[in-house]
């Protein structure tokens, strides 16, 4: 939970923070007038691409998620699935099914609250989340599904 608060401080900020004196942080007279954009903008270090998490199985109201984007392993044994959500613990991973038959697999996500939790109050704040499927036998052209679609 440190981490979580931490992270949010930090990218607050990050996101609120600008340079005295530099010229993107003054207002320019002219409203017509350009503002530049510092070249260091962007993600925060260490802010980029989805955190990795893993199943803790029997959440509170567990629900079907969609996913974003899945990517299978070189050899076709395991997809990594990538999906926005919030943080933890209002919105854990409770398990990950993956439905195989000859033309497709179907991957079905699957979030909750976590039940040590119950109470707990979280930020809103979208977080990409990213988990290991592993499969029965290599994926080998057949098309992947979102079971939450």
């Amino acid at each position: 939970m440190r981490t979580i608060w931490m992270l949010a401080i930090t990218f607050l900020l990050v996101a609120c923070g600008s340079e005295s004196g530099s010229p993107s942080a003054a207002t320019p007279a002219d409203p017509d007038q350009p503002v530049s954009v510092p070249a260091s903008s962007g993600p925060a270090p260490g802010v980029g691409g989805p955190s990795p998490v893993t199943p803790i199985g029997q959440t509170l109201d567990p629900h079907k998620v969609a996913w974003t984007k899945v990517t299978p392993s070189g050899d076709g044994h395991t997809l990594t699935v990538v999906w926005w959500s919030g943080v933890e613990p209002c919105y854990a991973l409770d398990r990950v099914e993956a439905h195989e038959t000859d033309d497709a697999v179907t991957v079905t996500v699957y979030e909750g609250r976590d039940k040590t939790q119950p109470d707990a109050a979280c930020i809103e704040i979208a977080v990409e989340k990213s988990t290991e499927v592993p499969l029965k036998k290599p994926l080998d052209g057949r098309k992947v599904v979102d079971g939450a679609r």
